[in-house]
């Protein structure tokens, strides 16, 4: 009787660590999907043919990614210098501010010809770091702020984390160089914010310095 009872036990310990075995491996069949590539943010990057920013020049301190098919060493990536140069190997030193991706693409599809047999060039931008603004005065946080092509003054002002409590929002205004000359805009962000008819929040452009009395 002893010995039977005995073999049960030695049964039911043998299924329990069956089924924990069984139940280990279907989590990690489960987990596996979970460890592949983490998914890359939207929106992070700038390719030659994107539509959606046709008009977007490359400007200093740009991050650029360049690759030129099958031909790893020429391809990889560049930082726009302050001078608004790029070196790429064979073509050398390439002047690339004021240039979108599609126009530096070609250009270099054109100066590799003499060195590959049909190169096919592809630019992207993986950091927009040229497009600035300036944000000083009675914000709770001063400083330099990217922008996009559509980025508002109201919109800095939150990312700035709103004005301090003494600043005077009626008062606000923005200098911006127009053709060589300092220009200076009125800016009412109590308007702005109670959505008054005359009211306007500005686009901002780079280099915009707003000015919180």
């Amino acid at each position: 009787m002893k010995n039977m009872r005995l073999q049960m036990l030695v049964v039911a310990v043998l299924l329990f660590c069956a089924t924990s075995l069984r139940a280990q491996n279907g989590d990690k069949k489960q987990a596996a999907p979970g460890s592949a590539e983490p998914s890359k943010s939207p929106g992070t990057s700038i390719k030659a043919g994107d539509s959606s920013i046709a008009g977007y020049t490359i400007g200093e301190q740009d991050v650029l990614d360049i690759d030129v098919w099958r031909e790893k060493e020429l391809s990889g990536t560049v930082v726009v210098r302050p001078d608004g140069k790029i070196t790429v190997r064979l073509v050398n030193e390439i002047y690339v501010i004021g240039m979108t991706p599609l126009q530096l693409q070609e250009t270099l599809t054109e100066k590799l010809q003499p060195f590959l047999t049909a190169p096919q060039v592809t630019v992207s931008v993986r950091e927009i770091n040229s497009r600035k603004v300036y944000l000083s005065g009675h914000v709770s946080h001063e400083g330099v702020f990217h922008i996009s092509s559509n980025t508002t003054v109201s919109q800095i002002i939150v990312q700035a984390g709103g004005l301090r409590p003494f600043a005077k929002p009626k008062k606000i205004y923005i200098l911006r160089n127009e053709n060589g000359k300092q220009v200076k805009l009125q800016y009412n962000y109590d308007a702005v914010m109670k959505g008054e008819a005359n009211s306007q929040d500005i686009v901002l452009k780079p280099d915009d310095k707003i000015v919180v009395p």
